[in-house]
């Protein structure tokens, strides 16, 4: 029986690229006032996060096209970017789509291996097995989507006041 992280990697996955799917590149760029990031950076710092976190810390082979490191990592914001050659939506969530998969295969009978050294993310939690990495990225894209959402939410009712 496979381990139930899969299942909810999958849940949370689905839900943000539903939450996406209708967005279009020019509102995925909209930076509400007030907030240092847009849609595309959610999308593209859930996908780098995980890579790092499913992959990289284990000493994994990470699947990161161009220059998606250096736009989406932590600490990096959309300000940054100038004339950087962006990612579309579309080629956001395909990366996205394919990334539980290559998680699930490679990760599926190591779940309570331990890591060569204990990571500790930026909010001081310390992690120390692929199931404890895994189990944070959960927390992670949950963060990110409720991000999301709210811009979501924002674009809304800008084009809605827009339109009175």
């Amino acid at each position: 029986m496979k381990n139930y992280i899969f299942k909810q990697l999958r849940y949370v996955r689905e839900n943000t690229i539903s939450c996406v799917s209708k967005i279009n590149d020019e509102s995925s760029l909209f930076i509400p006032e007030g907030f240092n990031n847009n849609i595309k950076w959610n999308l593209g710092h859930i996908y780098v996060v995980q890579e790092k976190f499913a992959f990289n810390i284990i000493n994994e082979r990470t699947t990161m096209p161009n220059n998606i490191s250096d736009l989406f990592s932590t600490g990096t914001k959309p300000t940054d970017w100038g004339e950087q050659v962006l990612p579309t939506i579309s080629e956001l969530i395909q990366l996205l789509e394919k990334q539980v998969d290559r998680i699930e295969q490679t990760l599926e009978y190591r779940f309570k291996e331990a890591i060569e050294k204990p990571f500790t993310t930026s909010t001081g939690l310390t992690l120390a097995t692929v199931e404890e990495l895994l189990s944070f990225c959960l927390y992670h894209e949950g963060m990110h989507f409720a991000s999301i959402n709210s811009f979501k939410r924002i674009i809304q009712n800008e084009r809605k006041n827009m339109v009175h």
